[in-house]
């Protein structure tokens, strides 16, 4: 009986060991996080419009020159649940305001993208182009969706993942 209740306490000790270093360790990931001024994905405010040059899905080019501002811009990727969730707002917004709108749908080939080309073209110049494409270069964004509004100035005032609130130029 002895060695079962010093087996017991054995087993015990163990546990409340293995607890400890477990906290420990979650508190070192923790603290080893994300740094919480990890820059947002797109262009960040304050920074130009970079230069660019494309073609929309009907034939127009457009480019920095021909974009002009104010602008809202969204970058949507075909397979992205968040996306899908976002282009109805996207699409909404866009319907209301008189800021130039491009929409840039990111698909690989054999992807379709049509129904999200289509809903898009009601209300924004719209640009196809695969992964890592020469817009998604120039504005910097490699996660979907990325939002970016452009002031009068061709500055940008906000780049993120969701709408922004509803910004006017003084």
């Amino acid at each position: 009986m002895q060695y079962l209740v010093a087996a017991v306490v054995l087993v015990g000790l163990l546990c409340m060991v293995n607890m400890l270093l477990t906290v420990g360790v979650i508190r070192r990931l923790r603290s080893q996080s994300l740094p919480s001024s990890m820059p947002a994905e797109g262009l960040s405010p304050g920074a130009r419009v970079p230069q660019f040059a494309a073609m929309t899905t009907s034939g127009e080019p457009i480019s920095d020159e021909l974009l002009g501002g104010p602008a809202l811009v969204g970058f949507f990727s075909r397979g992205c649940q968040p996306c899908k969730d976002l282009l109805p707002l996207f699409v909404e917004r866009a319907r209301g305001t008189s800021d130039a709108v491009l929409a840039v749908v990111v698909a690989d080939p054999g992807e379709d993208s049509a129904a999200d080309i289509e809903r898009l073209a009601e209300v924004a110049r719209v640009v196809t182009e695969v992964p890592q494409g020469p817009l998604q270069t120039a504005f910097k964004v490699n996660a979907y969706p990325t939002v970016i509004t452009i002031d009068a100035g061709d500055t940008v005032v906000s780049s993120g993942h969701t709408m922004p609130v509803e910004v006017k130029a003084p």
